[in-house]
């Protein structure tokens, strides 16, 4: 509670809270009220606290970002905030109209920037109001999100790629040594299995069970931290064992480089996931397709990743 006292002909109003204290004198007991509980407020909220930007991030990769499937992932999207909203920025002094002005610029990009899709943008509105919800509900650094009333750009249609056989022998053909031709074995591999990049080179392969074992630095979103099993079609058994010296990083870099020179356009790696369910598809149920997707969400595995067209399916009816 903040101490009222008459001083002389003025009235002094001290506040003390959570370590910050601030006094002032007015002409009357009423302002010095008024005062005093803004001054609250406002050390509730983190404002006089020295709560900032910056700190909030650092705290959520330290409490919650490490136990996600992709920490290095959002590490590498804070500092990316960063660059718009400076460390030092307050973290109550971001409104709403700040958040839209900072959309607008991520979409329509600058002199150093290029302009990024509503979908990215969605995926790091989804994780800076995480960290603003954490901010206000757990933390208690804040009062209100700014997020409340935030308008949500308009999400990316579904993409409708699919690696057609003349382009993948042309990527399996390809006369490469090294870490690029790490990256070709690993695309057969996803091709075959419906995995991931990351997957296919950090991912335990069970030969006996027929099986990738997926855990740690390989867990996905859907996953949880459970240890998971991908069953692997039998065709893809003969590819392995498969040792791999690149990370994913620079694999992709390095299929991109591939593909561009390929003169291959549109399709990336992740492209093979979406071509191996559609072509899987064909042999098994939709349930047995799910757990090998590993989608909980029947309808997102038919929008997003089931891609075989109505001209290919009437070819074979």
């Amino acid at each position: 509670m903040a101490s009222i006292q008459k001083q002389g002909q003025k009235w002094r109003a001290q506040v003390a809270r959570k370590g910050v204290r601030r006094s002032a004198v007015w002409d009357t007991k009423r302002e010095a009220q008024q005062w005093a509980d803004r001054i609250e407020s406002e050390i509730d909220a983190g404002v006089l606290q020295g709560r900032t930007f910056g700190e909030a991030a650092a705290h959520y990769l330290k409490t919650v970002s490490k136990d996600k499937a992709d920490p290095e992932w959002e590490r590498r999207r804070f500092d990316a905030f960063m660059e718009y909203f400076r460390p030092e920025t307050k973290l109550a002094s971001i409104t709403t109209a700040h958040l839209g002005e900072w959309r607008d610029w991520r979409m329509e990009g600058d002199d150093e920037h290029r302009p990024v899709t509503g979908g990215t943008v969605l995926r790091e509105i989804n994780l800076m109001r995480h960290m603003f919800s954490l901010a206000r509900d757990e933390w208690k650094w804040i009062q209100t999100s700014p997020f409340t009333g935030l308008r949500m750009p308009e999400d990316n249609e579904p993409r409708t790629q699919v690696w057609r056989w003349r382009q993948i022998k042309r990527v399996l053909r390809a006369d490469r040594d090294g870490k690029t031709a790490e990256v070709i074995r690993a695309f057969r591999i996803a091709l075959h299995t419906a995995l991931r990049l990351k997957e296919v080179l950090e991912g335990r392969y069970d030969p006996v069970r027929r099986v990738m074992l997926l855990g740690g630095a390989t867990r996905t979103k859907g996953d949880g931290k459970k240890l998971v099993e991908v069953p692997v079609p039998r065709r893809a058994h003969k590819l392995f064992p498969a040792t791999f010296t690149v990370g994913p990083n620079e694999a992709s870099a390095l299929f991109s480089t591939l593909t561009t020179q390929l003169l291959i356009e549109d399709l990336t790696f992740h492209d093979t996931r979406a071509t191996a369910l559609t072509l899987l598809a064909r042999r098994m149920d939709v349930m047995t397709l799910a757990r090998i997707s590993r989608h909980k969400d029947l309808n997102l595995l038919l929008r997003t990743y089931y891609r075989e067209s109505a001209d290919d399916i009437a070819a074979r009816i």
